[in-house]
């Protein structure tokens, strides 16, 4: 694998450093998970602006936003949507060493893949958030038209409809967006971050 002769160059500054310039944070991966339409980016969008204003440094990593740059030459297979997963943990686990509180919002439709990206992280790093919405009523919103394409044989191995979706055992936490507002949701997320000091 040519990894023989690669040693790692620690640097004087520490993660809990770095965390003290950041409003003395708990930096973590909120990794959002669920269908596609559950709501997993908007809410993300939402919670990265309540940061903000809190003044928390936070960075948003995006399915469809990756897939334009660092994974943009893997497709849709079981193999590529591991290595899709696998990436963007490392590079979760980066910012979180950095000191960023960091939104991950991502299909990542297999519990082994997600359970690899939280045994990279420390002991609180790793807070799965499932976004739980029916399938129906994901596919009533259908945001991208990626249902509609699905069902009439554009898309394969869609996440659904060909494709199984792993629901989480035992997330973090559960937000219902076919029950819940926008708001509630966000609401609700907000109110786990500040009972656990991640703000």
């Amino acid at each position: 694998m040519g990894q023989k002769n690669i040693t790692w160059h620690q640097g004087h500054i520490s993660k809990s450093d770095r965390q003290k310039l950041n409003n003395k944070i708990k930096s973590a991966v909120l990794w959002f998970t669920g269908l596609s339409g559950s709501g997993k980016s908007t809410i993300a969008v939402e919670i990265e602006k309540e940061l903000y204003h809190a003044g928390i440094l936070s960075y948003r990593l995006d399915g469809d936003n990756i897939r334009h740059g660092l994974n943009r030459d893997l497709g849709f297979t079981p193999q590529e949507r591991t290595e899709n997963i696998r990436r963007i943990g490392e590079v979760s686990k980066l910012f979180v060493d950095a000191g960023i509180l960091t939104l991950a919002s991502f299909i990542s439709p297999y519990r082994k893949d997600r359970e690899m990206v939280r045994n990279l992280l420390d002991k609180g790093e790793f807070v799965e958030v499932y976004v739980k919405c029916d399938l129906s009523e994901c596919e009533k919103r259908d945001p991208k038209g990626l249902y509609k394409k699905a069902r009439n044989g554009e898309i394969k191995s869609f996440t659904g409809i060909h494709s199984p979706y792993e629901e989480p055992i035992s997330p973090e936490i559960i937000v219902e967006t076919d029950k819940q507002t926008l708001q509630e949701s966000v609401n609700q997320i907000l109110n786990y971050l500040i009972k656990n000091k991640y703000m």
